[in-house]
């Protein structure tokens, strides 16, 4: 994306939006993290940390449309935690760029039991 003024233009990449969406979305209750596939995992576990993991984007001049891939907690809500990802990130992405969302699509990838155990092992002493 790139605006002009009379001052200068302004440039946004589509990386920053997806670093947005990406934080937006894990700011949700519920996402136990972002899906980034086999390459992600590989990427993380040599230490790069890629934080617009599981976010693909399309910037137009004035649009984005964004695809976001999510891991959940067992027992939630999914469709909730959907609809309150998709809030998230269109106010986040509005409210910080300038740009309209015109559409937000939610993948979930897979469900995260490990704080089950976390909650059983406190229940247990």
């Amino acid at each position: 994306m790139e605006a002009s003024s009379g001052k200068g233009s302004i440039k946004i990449t589509d990386e920053v939006v997806s670093i947005i969406a990406s934080v937006a979305a894990t700011e949700v209750e519920g996402v136990a993290g972002m899906s980034g596939g086999i390459a992600g995992g590989i990427a993380e576990m040599l230490g790069r940390k890629n934080l617009s993991k599981g976010v693909k984007v399309q910037v137009g001049e004035k649009e984005v449309a964004v695809d976001i891939y999510i891991i959940v907690n067992y027992g939630v809500r999914i469709p909730e935690v959907a609809w309150k990802v998709q809030e998230n990130v269109k106010k986040a992405i509005e409210n910080m760029t300038g740009l309209s969302v015109v559409e937000v699509n939610i993948h979930v990838q897979g469900v995260n039991f490990s704080h089950l155990g976390k909650e059983n092992d406190t229940k247990a002493k």
